[in-house]
């Protein structure tokens, strides 16, 4: 009985990550210990798990149906664990959290930092980066995103901010160049734009009548910071689509201001998204329930 679940998990991560060699990089193990586990495995079962060829590795039929009896039985191992652990009062345990770069620094980290101070035991590895990371394959717990979610398998997902974003430029700009009134004059602006691999980002605008408007700008300025964007547009440059979080200390100092005051921009949501499972862990559920209550203010 005891030896029931040897292999199993190896087993398991193995079909999840698609092959030997993936599994042992999220496991932590050489490639050869997992061969071996499984190994064991089907010998212990009299069973082949696996059709193997020198470059990949299939399930069998019966691997297949086994796969599926072990997941469940791995979930309900987890959310037991995860019941026992939500019943304790103390958050504890290592958490990697994936978030954007400016947004992360701005507004998410801070709070996150401020829960740690909180929990002493509560061990927390965040990463800044504006690429979308692969929460399964890297070994991430939890990743903030914004904007609309792509449809991915697996995963859940909770609206825990909205960002407000403001058409800005600095009020030379705006004196010399003349403000637009609505959004077709845009298009005889120098416009600053964020761009990521080379592609501009629309601007999710409002008509005065609340009509949706995709505007793709058109600029020889793509930037992939916003940071930059802003002190472009504060430096004279352009007109520039940002967070409300990101310029409020511009328009305090009087370096930015309102572009374009009868068009209002559609809000961009912000998400916590993370594998699902039945039971959330108590880490898990303090760091997203903290980022739902504080993230909007933080934000305004």
């Amino acid at each position: 009985m005891n030896d029931m679940l040897n292999g199993i998990p190896e087993f398991v991560e193995a079909v999840e990550a698609g092959g030997f060699s993936a599994a042992a990089a999220r496991m932590n193990l050489s490639r050869s210990a997992i061969g071996k586990t499984i190994a064991r495995l089907e010998r212990r079962l009299n069973v082949r798990l696996f059709h193997r060829t020198t470059r990949m590795q299939s399930l069998t039929d019966e691997g297949q149906a086994f796969y599926e009896r072990c997941r469940r039985a791995l979930d309900e191992i987890q959310s037991g664990e995860a019941m026992l652990e939500s019943g304790k009062r103390e958050v504890t345990g290592r958490l990697r959290v994936s978030m954007p770069v400016l947004f992360g620094r701005r507004c998410a980290a801070p709070l996150l930092l401020e829960l740690a101070r909180m929990h002493s035991k509560l061990e927390l590895d965040l990463s800044f980066s504006d690429r979308v990371v692969d929460l399964f394959d890297e070994g991430f717990d939890l990743a903030i995103r914004n904007g609309v979610l792509r449809d991915e398998a697996g995963l859940a997902a909770r609206k825990i901010a909205v960002h407000r974003m403001m058409l800005c430029a600095s009020p030379d700009y705006l004196a010399a160049r003349r403000a637009p009134r609505t959004i077709a004059d845009l298009d005889g602006h120098d416009l600053i734009v964020y761009a990521r691999s080379g592609e501009a980002k629309r601007w999710a605008l409002l008509e005065n009548d609340g009509t949706a408007v995709d505007y793709f700008p058109e600029t020889r300025l793509r930037l992939d910071d916003l940071e930059v964007i802003a002190d472009a547009a504060a430096s004279g440059m352009g007109i520039a689509w940002l967070p409300c979080w990101l310029v409020r200390d511009y328009v305090a100092a009087g370096t930015l201001a309102p572009a374009l005051r009868t068009v209002s921009s559609r809000e961009v949501n912000v998400y916590a998204v993370w594998p699902q499972t039945p039971h959330l862990s108590l880490k898990m559920r303090a760091v997203i329930d903290l980022l739902a209550a504080r993230l909007p203010e933080v934000m305004d």
